[in-house]
């Protein structure tokens, strides 16, 4: 029964070969024929001499989707707290890949100790949601709202999840400098991701400056977040920093998070950098992996990097491999 609960952070559960949640790939609509099929009639596995039989645990969520696909009767669970929260929380992904899950069928979920929401993409995700979602208190470990229709509201009721670790909100409209800082409180937030989000600017990245335990931050496609990095300079577990496409990043820029000495991943090509704010980044010893693809650097760089790899023992060759296309 400890299936989900038990298993560490930075393992992704894998069910049925994919990543729980929804993504751009999967088409809003679907095959409620072939759907019924795979539920009715759990798969056998079958290799020479041996014959894999589905768990217990498969059966009982295949018969439960089963039933809710062929009635379409959201009556036929009041609730499903009864439940271990292991079992409703492959329940609740069966539905989400199924496309089955509509804001009618969510409150069937209210208080489970869900430990991931993953609706990435998911068709009709908004602010009515968020109270079923945020209900899952301190058991809710990550979440993904990628494209949905939540605003500044809904994103604010996640701040009593306190033992959130990823929160994802990549090309979300709604969402302003107003919302962000009501994550602000969410200090053990190891990975977050706002990808083209008109939201994040230099003075909302100030909600960023308390999540001391940040190990991943994208704000890839952010235009508007120059200037705010001396917001994050404090962050000194950070590990990955994703600013690709971003013209706005200047050589300043890489002047504010030259202390981030974890820093592993940096990401920041199509910005304005040049050879000059290059020189910020010696002092970056752990530094593993440089992306300055279409910057305003040449060749004069090299001399700054190398340095800043050749002090752990690091190869140069597989980021000259990314600097060939930036070098004038």
């Amino acid at each position: 029964m400890g299936g989900v609960c038990s298993r560490k952070r930075d393992q992704q559960v894998v069910e049925d070969g994919m990543r729980r949640g929804v993504s751009g790939r999967y088409g809003k609509s679907g095959s409620s024929k072939w759907l019924l099929t795979s539920f009715s009639r759990p798969m056998v596995v079958h290799q020479p001499g041996l014959a894999i039989c589905p768990s217990l645990m498969e059966l009982c969520i295949d018969k439960i989707c089963e039933v809710y696909l062929i009635t379409l009767d959201i009556n036929q669970y009041s609730s499903f707290t009864m439940l271990p929260k292991d079992i409703s929380q492959q329940i609740f992904n069966k539905l989400v890949l199924s496309h089955l899950l509509t804001d009618v069928f969510l409150q069937k979920f209210r208080d489970c100790a869900l430990e991931d929401v993953w609706l990435g993409e998911y068709p009709g995700v908004q602010d009515s949601w968020m109270d079923v979602i945020s209900s899952q208190g301190t058991s809710l470990l990550s979440v993904d709202l990628s494209g949905s229709d939540v605003t500044d509201i809904g994103l604010g009721l996640l701040k009593e999840c306190s033992s959130l670790q990823a929160l994802t909100f990549n090309y979300c409209e709604n969402i302003s400098e107003i919302g962000l800082k009501h994550i602000s409180g969410l200090t053990n937030l190891t990975s977050l991701s706002f990808k083209k989000s008109a939201a994040i600017t230099a003075e909302g990245m100030c909600a960023f400056s308390s999540l001391i335990n940040l190990e991943k931050l994208d704000l890839e496609r952010c235009t508007g977040i120059h200037g705010g990095f001396v917001h994050i300079k404090g962050l000194s577990k950070l590990e990955s920093l994703n600013i690709r496409c971003c013209k706005c990043i200047t050589d300043l820029d890489l002047k504010a998070i030259s202390g981030l000495n974890n820093l592993k991943e940096l990401q920041i090509s199509n910005s304005n950098i040049t050879d000059f704010g290059l020189s910020y980044l010696r002092g970056l010893h752990k530094l593993v992996m440089l992306n300055l693809e279409g910057c305003n650097v040449t060749a004069g760089c090299l001399d700054s990097i190398s340095g800043t790899f050749s002090r752990h023992g690091a190869s140069i060759d597989t980021i000259i491999v990314q600097l060939l296309a930036a070098i004038h």
